[in-house]
């Protein structure tokens, strides 16, 4: 009996000092985005003991849950139905009483979010990272506390961390206009409505504006973008701006530029806003059933007691970093939205990997370059490298090679001839400086301008490679062609 009993306390000691044990680690990540969590696989996988720190419930940050994700399916329900609606007819494919289901389309969406953030729930029991869910903040540089979502509280310690907390949306700056996902509505709002807006009002022409936009467009919305420049996607090529806008007024939005939005009116059924030009001209009011503000994102670094570890972000909330993602603080580090770069899942993730490999004593390696970015809206548009503007504010000499999906086969048989591929390289060297699509499948077609580009290749070098036939991809081939020296079908 007393041995029994002493085994048991025994059992009971080593159980709590098992449990002490596993909360101390060797990497902890806080944030469940992309970056993050690609992070926390990378360093199980690489032996390192792991931990990762999620506030939302679920992982896979504002990418899977309310961003990437979920509006690609939404872009993807309602391109069926506009296919269906005005095309479907010149392929001789009839169907009568053509309707959507809102409803329906949300419960796909949230059934793919659902799917892929158990996924990678999944994933983290299989490669053994304990996952805490929960606001993690810096009691010090080496002591995690976390505010778990059950209302209890818990420290871990950790020899290094990896900040990833990603971004949210920025607010309309001068605060006239405020987000109550109501009638005034953020990407996430958009993502949720209930109804399809008479006329929607798009704060902003950049990717996540546009994107919106093109959902309830397809569905019947009167869609008018509101832009302080003057153009949309201003950090974009300027020949792909003009191209995608001049397409988007075919298909029924409407533009202003040079607008400043000042404030509005906000009712129970409806907003009314106030606006001036650029010159501080007064403009007539505009009325929406709702308003998308989508100016921007901005970092997500508060309340994670950065001031205890002697790390204080700048005034857009940005963390610095050397080239290795270190702060100003032994073995912390930051990756994704929280730094400088572009706010992209594809750069956060490859600066993840990068972090643990350096870590390991291996070489991590991001190409800032070689990065893409892809607009989801139809046609696509997808960019790598530099623009043309880039290249003329730097002084370099370079050569341009165009072709136009009029004159592809594929998109031509597809009736989707809207866009082009451009190209630009160093005119002594043909090294390949940018590439820049417009069109069906783009996001799918820039990766081998990518790979091309990490590779320091040349247009000749692309152009003398075979691609299959009839395919989108030859329009690559033939602009590498007319960047080196001419395209045989033009």
């Amino acid at each position: 009996m007393l041995a029994r009993s002493f085994l048991s306390m025994q059992r009971k000691s080593f159980a709590r000092a098992f449990s002490t044990a596993n909360k101390n680690y060797d990497i902890t990540v806080i944030g469940g985005g992309p970056g993050g969590y690609v992070a926390a696989i990378k360093a199980a996988q690489l032996g390192f003991k792991t931990a990762i720190v999620e506030k939302r419930g679920t992982l896979g940050g504002t990418c899977l849950n309310v961003g990437c994700i979920p509006s690609k399916a939404l872009l993807n329900s309602s391109h069926k139905y506009e296919d269906a609606v005005q095309h479907f007819a010149e392929y001789g494919v009839y169907a009568d009483n053509v309707r959507f289901d809102l409803d329906q389309m949300m419960k796909q969406k949230e059934s793919a979010v659902k799917g892929l953030t158990q996924g990678i729930e999944f994933l983290m029991k299989k490669n053994k990272v304990d996952y805490y869910k929960g606001w993690g903040k810096f009691a010090d540089a080496n002591t995690i506390s976390i505010d778990l979502n059950e209302g209890k509280t818990e420290s871990i310690s950790s020899k290094n961390t990896i900040i990833a907390t990603g971004s949210e949306p920025s607010p309309l700056p001068g605060g006239g206009l405020k987000i109550d996902e109501k009638r005034v509505i953020s990407s996430t709002g958009a993502l949720s409505l209930n109804e399809v807006p008479k006329k929607l009002v798009l704060i902003g022409g950049g990717v996540i504006g546009l994107e919106m936009g093109s959902v309830y467009s397809r569905l019947g919305s009167e869609v008018i973008v509101v832009e302080f420049m003057d153009r949309i996607m201003p950090t974009f090529d300027k020949e792909i701006s003009r191209t995608f806008t001049n397409i988007l007024k075919k298909r029924g939005f409407k533009f202003m530029f040079g607008t400043k939005v000042l404030g509005g009116d906000v009712r129970e059924d409806g907003v009314t806003l106030n606006m001036e030009s650029v010159n501080g001209d007064k403009l007539d009011p505009l009325d929406a059933d709702y308003v998308l503000i989508a100016t921007g994102r901005r970092p997500f670094t508060e309340g994670l007691g950065l001031e205890n570890i002697g790390v204080t972000p700048d005034r857009l909330g940005m963390i610095e970093v050397n080239d290795h993602f270190a702060t100003v603080t032994p073995n912390v580090y930051a990756i994704g939205d929280v730094i400088r770069g572009p706010m992209l899942a594809h750069k956060a993730e490859e600066e993840g990997v990068c972090v643990v490999e350096n870590l390991k004593g291996l070489v991590g390696h991001v190409n800032y370059d070689a990065i893409p970015g892809v607009v989801y809206t139809h046609p696509e548009i997808a960019t790598v490298g530099k623009t043309e503007e880039e290249l003329k504010g730097e002084g370099v000499k370079y050569a341009v090679g165009k072709f136009p999906f009029s004159a592809n086969s594929r998109a031509r048989t597809n009736s989707e001839p809207d866009g082009l591929v451009k190209v630009l390289t160093e005119k002594s060297t043909d090294k390949l400086l940018g590439v820049h699509i417009i069109g069906s499948n783009a996001g799918e077609l820039i990766a081998e301008a990518v790979v091309g580009m990490e590779y320091g290749a040349s247009s000749e070098d692309i152009a003398r490679t075979c691609h299959a036939h009839p395919t989108l991809s030859e329009a690559v081939k033939e602009a590498m062609m007319a960047a080196h020296d001419k395209p045989i079908h033009m």
